[in-house]
């Protein structure tokens, strides 16, 4: 089984920067969901969650991203944390067959950095930890 990130797509607005990406992912929601929804799982592929309260409005800091708080919420289907200075980050999954998932990401930021290699490194790191979940 593997996964694979499909090609990623950017706008800009003025001074704001929207990238999406699709990743297909080897395993079902259900496995995926703790590595997008819980401070262990985001700091296995993309960065120390230094605090997350899982849950609408609770308190998010995601380590070189920034702190805010979490702005959706729905168990197994969609995590959003928004961040000062960072902007924002929507995790949506979705069933993909019958033992895997689709995950949209989409980042939204202000300034001149370009994210995209490292979110395509962490969605490398993603899969191969995926990989390894029985």
């Amino acid at each position: 089984m593997t996964g694979s990130v499909e090609q990623g797509t950017s706008q800009t607005h003025g001074n704001t920067h929207i990238l999406h990406f699709l990743v297909r992912l080897p395993r079902p929601v259900e496995t995926v969901w703790p590595a997008l929804a819980t401070a262990d799982g985001l700091a296995s592929w993309l960065t120390p969650a230094d605090v997350l309260e899982p849950r609408l409005g609770g308190a998010v800091t995601l380590r070189g991203l920034g702190a805010g708080q979490v702005t959706a919420w729905d168990v197994e289907r969609v995590a959003e944390y928004t961040v000062e200075g960072g902007g924002r980050v929507r995790f949506l999954l979705e069933r993909g067959g019958d033992t895997g998932s689709a995950l949209r990401l989409t980042h939204e930021f202000q300034g001149d950095r370009e994210p995209e290699q490292d979110w395509r490194a962490g969605f490398e790191r993603l899969i191969h930890a995926l990989a390894d979940t029985p």
